[in-house]
C-alpha cells in the first residue's frame, strides 16, 4: 500500500511542481488538520486503472442510494465539518 506524504498548505503550495510529479498521494494540512488529498494521476490510467475507478464509483453510488444520501447531503455536511475546523 502507498504511504500518504503529509505537508502543509502552505508548502504544498510552494512546491506544487514537486508533488505533481509525485509518486505517492499527498494529505495536504492546515494547523495539523488535513484539509484535502492530491492523488497524482501517472499519465493515461490503463485499463485495469479505468475500471477499477468505475467499480469505485458504481459502488459508492450504490452504496449512497441504498442508505437514501443525496450528493448534495455529502457536499453539504463535507463543507459544514470543513467550516467546524
Amino acid at each position: 500500500m502507498e504511504q500518504v506524504l503529509r505537508v502543509g498548505v502552505r508548502e504544498f503550495r510552494e512546491d506544487l511542481a514537486q508533488y505533481l510529479d509525485a509518486p505517492t498521494p499527498v494529505a495536504v494540512t492546515r494547523h495539523g488538520q488535513t484539509v484535502g488529498y492530491f492523488v497524482p494521476a501517472r499519465g493515461r490510467p490503463d485499463e485495469q486503472e479505468s475500471l477499477a475507478l468505475r467499480q469505485a464509483v458504481e459502488q459508492l453510488e450504490a452504496l449512497l442510494a441504498e442508505r437514501g444520501i443525496s450528493e448534495e447531503e455529502v457536499e453539504h455536511e463535507f463543507r459544514a465539518e470543513r467550516r467546524r475546523n
